[in-house]
């Protein structure tokens, strides 16, 4: 019978100190722009799009 190869345990460091907390706050200003712009534009194309289909009946 061939011998099995054991693998080592990993062992598992615990630190001391206690978990740092911190706090996360982005900044979304450029997103909520972009989706502004974006919303705009998505509207204004709609309303061409319905114009259109009236003018070129």
């Amino acid at each position: 019978m061939a011998k099995k190869n054991k693998r080592p345990t990993p062992s598992i460091s615990v630190s001391s100190r206690a978990p740092q907390k911190f706090e996360f706050n982005p900044d979304y200003s450029m997103v909520k722009k972009d989706l502004r712009r974006i919303g705009i534009l998505a509207g204004f194309f709609i309303v061409v799009l319905v114009a259109l289909s009236f003018i070129l009946k």
